[in-house]
């Protein structure tokens, strides 16, 4: 079932997140568009809560995102194949989308390729935008700025809760959750998260204590 969206006012989109909505075509995950804070709810199946999922279907504020389908987003990277100007690239590239895999082994093959990547991202980036705003356009939403964001600010005594909160969310999720959640990132999103657990990890072997030798 695709929700209809109501007459609306100007929707704040989230570009970026509604971006990766329109990326992620994984069956068992399922994006929404808030239409008056124009932010994006993605639900995976067998994480969320069923119930919690059925009001949102039913809810007339949040708009069904119908993702590219992984044939539009194959022929995407055919194409771009045809632009690069690498002969031996090309002959990867168009060697890694032969078969199951290929949007992960067409990722790989320009990982060490850094202007051909970002090329790449450019390219799929400026599709997307299109399917986003010809989508947009049969919803009848318009697209309106979003407000600046600003930084909250902190609440005096409330640091040491918020800690225990964040370690908690950090490491209490079951790990079949964690593969669940993992597995319905996009790819931007999946370089972020190991981007972000190496600098923890670095961040803490800068800050474990030095232990002096015993002169014993």
């Amino acid at each position: 079932m695709t929700n209809e969206a109501p007459d609306t006012a100007p929707v704040p989109v989230a570009w970026e997140a509604l971006e990766d909505a329109f990326e992620n075509n994984s069956p068992e995950v399922h994006s929404y568009l808030q239409l008056e804070t124009g932010e994006v709810l993605r639900i995976v199946d067998g994480v969320a809560d069923p119930a919690m999922h059925a009001r949102v279907i039913a809810e007339p504020t949040y708009l069904r995102i119908d993702p590219v389908s992984s044939r539009e987003q194959y022929r995407w990277m055919e194409r771009f194949i045809a632009t690069v100007d690498d002969l031996e690239l090309r002959h990867d590239l168009l060697a890694a989308i032969d078969g199951k895999g290929a949007f992960r082994r067409f990722k790989d093959a320009l990982m060490g390729h850094p202007v051909d990547r970002e090329r790449w991202f450019t390219f799929r980036s400026e599709r997307l935008r299109a399917c986003m705003e010809a989508w947009l356009t049969t919803h009848g939403i318009t697209a309106a700025e979003r407000p600046a964001w600003r930084v909250p600010e902190a609440v005096p005594g409330t640091d040491d809760a918020g800690q225990t909160a964040s370690a908690t969310l950090a490491g209490g999720a079951p790990p079949a959750v964690m593969t669940s959640v993992l597995a319905a990132l996009t790819s931007s999103e999946t370089e972020m998260v190991h981007a972000f657990a190496a600098f923890l990890i670095s961040r803490r072997s800068r800050s474990a204590p030095t232990v002096e030798p015993s002169e014993d």
